[in-house]
Parts: structure tokens; sequence; C-alpha cells
């Protein structure tokens, strides 16, 4: 996921693209529990598109 596309969805949509990206998070850490996960690269994925969320977040509410 590319910054730019985050920036260009409202509030709303990030919000709800970040409970989207939790729920993977989570899907992806029992996968890794039950060992049914063979690319775990993809949990690191999964957290930095969080933390590229958050911040997308955090920088539209400063603007505010």
């Amino acid at each position: 996921m590319k910054t730019s596309e985050l920036r260009a969805k409202s509030t709303d949509e990030l919000q709800k693209e970040l409970l989207d990206l939790r729920k993977a998070q989570f899907g992806l850490r029992m996968q890794i529990a039950t060992q049914q996960l063979t690319n775990t690269s993809q949990v690191g994925k999964v957290r930095k598109d969080i933390a590229r969320v958050k911040t997308i977040q955090r920088e539209k509410a400063a603007a505010k």
C-alpha cells in the first residue's frame, strides 16, 4: 500500500483500513501459532501498513 493512496482517503476510510489491517494481523498471528503460515514476511508488511495508516491519521488530525 502506497502512502499517496492513503493520503487520498478520508478519515472514515482510513479507520476502516486500519480495522481491516488489524484483523489481518490477528489472522496472521493465529496462523503462526498453528504453524500454518509459510511466508512470515507478511507479518512485517502488515505491521508497516498499520504504521503508515496511523501516521496519516495523525497528520490529518494535526492539520485540523
